[in-house]
């Protein structure tokens, strides 16, 4: 049933509208027309406003004709960059769609839109019974889930939610993600002449240094990891570096864990500014929760129902990122991601088969049925 040309020229069409987060508002346009066309009542709420970007998430309502579950598809907006001036390619030989290599492809998160929007296509060109549909395209999903998080929920209520955001090819589930913690710290030391009298100086890349080399970082067990992403301080060779500012992170499945990850290299940070006479401020914020969802969930079952349909075995896995399937989680809503085949996603080798864009499509119109 699917129009397999119309759900590539889609996907090709959506790639080469610019929408780097934060500037969403070409593409919001075109999908709440697109949205509007099949047939769903849209609106646009007011996430934009909250954080600074050029529109809010896309929410659309798709009017059942049965009884059943509400079911919700969602995907994001947003890409990385460079993800402007897009110019996908069509490699026919291996059966994929690539960038040129100057920019990602896109296909983070618009290959997952394409597959939404087929979906509903089919199941109005089709006749096809089915209780009610929600829909949101997220704004500002990379680099904060912003949109999820400034999600006006009053305007959805779903039974079970279904992410289309996830690597891995159609078949993938996946029911469990880590919460994050960001840790901004801010090292004061003192200045001084470092050819002259460096011993008067106190240097804040030393006491970071002397922090991180306690600390323990990147992997730590199966289901928690920690890093120092950011590092930006200093004023000129000459001068013993006065102040350092770091931007850090900690994640992991099981809250515990976390906060202890994150109390851990916090107090690394405080034990090295006190022995070497520098001031440490820090700051931490919870970004999501996390979730886990057992096998024996009942959206778990319908995802694995959908996919056999189409002939593909579903299976359960866990992911070390965080996506609005948290954030939806959090907020009371059942929620799942699911693979929709992306491959080298935030990179300039960024590729999608051709294969699981369909198959993703596929796998929403088996949903709607089966919920």
């Amino acid at each position: 049933m699917i129009n397999n040309q119309r759900l590539i020229d889609e996907f090709i069409e959506l790639v080469k509208i610019d929408s780097p987060s934060s500037k969403e508002g070409k593409v919001a346009k075109v999908l709440v027309e697109k949205l509007e066309a099949i047939g769903c009542e849209v609106c646009i709420d007011n996430a934009g406003e909250k954080v600074g970007g050029e529109t809010g998430n896309v929410i659309a309502k798709l009017k059942g004709n049965r009884e059943g579950k509400t079911v919700l598809f969602s995907s994001h907006m947003d890409t990385v960059s460079p993800g402007e001036g897009i110019k996908p390619i069509i490699d026919e030989a291996n059966g994929i769609i690539k960038s040129d290599g100057t920019t990602v492809l896109g296909s983070d998160d618009k290959a997952g839109i394409a597959a939404i929007l087929e979906a509903l296509r089919v199941i109005q060109e089709n006749n096809i019974d089915h209780a009610d549909i929600e829909v949101v395209f997220s704004i500002w999903e990379e680099g904060g889930l912003f949109g999820a998080q400034y999600l006006d929920y009053s305007k959805v209520s779903p039974d079970f939610a279904f992410v289309l955001d996830s690597g891995g090819s159609p078949g993938e589930i996946i029911t469990k993600a880590p919460a994050q913690d960001k840790i901004e710290v801010i090292i004061k030391g003192k200045p001084a002449h470092a050819g002259l009298q460096p011993e008067n100086g106190v240097s804040a890349i030393m006491v970071a240094s002397k922090a991180i080399e306690n600390m323990k970082l990147l992997r730590i067990d199966e289901e928690t990891t920690a890093n120092i992403g950011i590092v930006n301080g200093g004023i000129a060779t000459n001068i013993v570096m006065p102040e350092l500012k770091i931007v850090a992170e900690a994640r992991s499945l099981e809250i515990p864990k976390l906060e202890a990850q994150t109390n851990h290299m916090v107090e690394e940070f405080k034990k090295a500014g006190e022995e070497m006479g520098a001031e440490v401020i820090t700051k931490v914020t919870r970004c999501y929760a996390p979730f886990k969802l057992e096998d024996s969930e009942e959206i778990v079952a319908l995802a694995k129902k959908a996919f056999a349909n189409i002939g593909i075995e579903g299976y359960t896995a866990s992911t070390g990122g965080g996506s609005d399937t948290n954030v939806l989680n959090g907020n009371g809503i059942k929620a799942i991601n699911l693979g929709i085949g992306m491959k080298k996603a935030h990179t300039l080798e960024e590729y999608i088969a051709i294969e699981d864009i369909i198959n993703s499509s596929r796998a929403v119109v088996e949903i709607i049925k089966e919920a």
